[in-house]
């Protein structure tokens, strides 16, 4: 048995390769991680987590060939390797191997973290700037980046896959916009805020298919540079208002409809009463606000005790997924009434893995956008993230809630099929797709 195989406790389901040669696990093996320096080691042994492997794949000091879903679906296959370090072995096991982690350098000083990795946070967590400094973090990475990211609809949110695996990712992408609209019941002459807007794509989309009016905000500088461009593009500027503004300085209400669309992940559990509060205040009687978000399938865990992970680090510095139980309760404080919820787990896990599909087809120009590391981020990240979907580990809920009007009115059909049917369906029209995306 290898050294590998002897510190992970089992034999190793996957192929090591070393930087001085050596090689373990079965040779047919769907996935090969290669360690090209001492530091991939030491980096796994000083943080026997996610966050260690993490940290090697980012800086490159680690090396991922072959299936990489099947490397994360089986979370034993990191786990085995990842979970135990030179602490938790006996004495017996670890001076049996002293010699070999001599000879192979695991025995020296913590390494630094990559450069991406953010570890101090400005102010206090979820306030104004602080919010604006992780989202910017996120989201400011560069609007080419995402354009090879996300494709042409420039969505970043699951995309509702109807027409099945046949339909593309464009299609999946019109298809959510044009449910988020017609669950809101949208109709010509109404307001419509978009709080998260993104790169303008849900705002366009209601101005040109159901003629609303729409503001849209976002804290993103990059976000709202070309979403504005975005808007003057598909012809709908007189029609939408593109913002960099914090959804708690929104106070221009009433509006008839309110769409959040993967926004309130950045919220926070502390804030998230408030938020929905102020969601509330800016509907009219009888308006409808849909949530769509990230959603963790177990309760709570209290954070001081939770360990850092590769995520918070890397990806969505503060970002908190609250259970469906959590926003239901705040629906409720807010006054507000759920009359639908669904969730989209299984499309989300399609829609990663065509984003994953995208990244890989244009890798090359990807790390000369973002630089390599940032590539490797993402790509570790969409691919971690689509097997947590398809595993159930965790899901993304559609709420959708309306303000009650006089004598507790929602000012909606009887039936789903009547507020969901095909009246006011926009139907997918490439050559106004193609003019709505024009500047993406």
């Amino acid at each position: 048995m290898s050294v590998f195989e002897s510190v992970a406790g089992a034999p190793l389901p996957v192929r090591v390769r070393c930087w001085d040669g050596s090689v373990a696990g079965p040779e047919s093996a769907a996935v090969t991680v290669t360690f090209r320096n001492r530091r991939a080691l030491r980096r796994i042994l000083w943080s026997p987590n996610e966050l260690g492997l993490g940290r090697a794949y980012v800086a490159g000091d680690l090396e991922i060939t072959g299936d990489l879903f099947a490397l994360l679906e089986d979370p034993d296959v990191i786990g085995r390797v990842a979970r135990r370090d030179l602490r938790t072995l006996g004495w017996r096991e670890l001076a049996g191997h002293t010699g070999t982690f001599v000879r192979l350098g695991a025995l020296g000083p913590r390494p630094k973290p990559p450069a991406e990795e953010l570890i101090r946070r400005r102010g206090a967590k979820h306030s104004k700037a602080r919010d604006a400094e992780v989202v910017s973090r996120h989201y400011d990475v560069g609007n080419d980046f995402y354009r090879l990211l996300l494709g042409p609809s420039m969505v970043y949110s699951c995309g509702y896959w109807e027409r099945g695996t046949a339909g593309t990712l464009e299609d999946a992408q019109h298809d959510k916009l044009d449910l988020v609209c017609r669950k809101l019941g949208l109709q010509p002459g109404m307001r419509l805020l978009d709080v998260g807007c993104g790169w303008g794509s849900m705002a366009i989309h209601a101005a040109r298919h159901y003629g609303v009016r729409a503001v849209g905000v976002t804290v993103s500088g990059q976000q709202c540079t070309l979403a504005r461009a975005r808007v003057a593009a598909a012809g709908v500027a007189d029609r939408v208002e593109i913002r960099l503004q914090d959804y708690r300085d929104v106070t221009d209400g009433p509006y008839d409809a309110i769409a959040s669309i993967g926004m309130s992940e950045h919220v926070g559990d502390a804030q998230f009463d408030t938020y929905l509060a102020g969601m509330a205040r800016l509907l009219r009687p009888e308006g409808r606000l849909l949530n769509q978000a990230i959603a963790s399938v177990a309760p709570l865990a209290d954070p001081s005790h939770e360990p850092p992970n590769f995520v918070d680090r890397y990806v969505f510095p503060d970002g908190e997924l609250l259970p469906l139980s959590r926003v239901q309760g705040a629906v409720e404080r807010a006054g507000l009434e759920t009359r639908d919820c669904e969730s989209l787990r299984e499309h989300y896990g399609l829609t990663l893995r065509h984003w994953v599909d995208n990244l890989r087809g244009s890798w090359a120009e990807a790390t000369a956008l973002a630089g390599p590391e940032q590539a490797r981020i993402w790509l570790l990240y969409l691919a971690a993230s689509a097997v947590s979907f398809e595993r159930g580990r965790i899901t993304v809920n559609q709420v959708l809630a309306v303000r009650p009007g006089d004598r507790g009115g929602s000012g909606m059909p009887s039936t789903r099929e009547e507020w969901l049917g095909t009246v006011g369906h926009a139907p997918f029209d490439p050559a106004a797709g193609s003019a709505g995306n024009a500047a993406a």
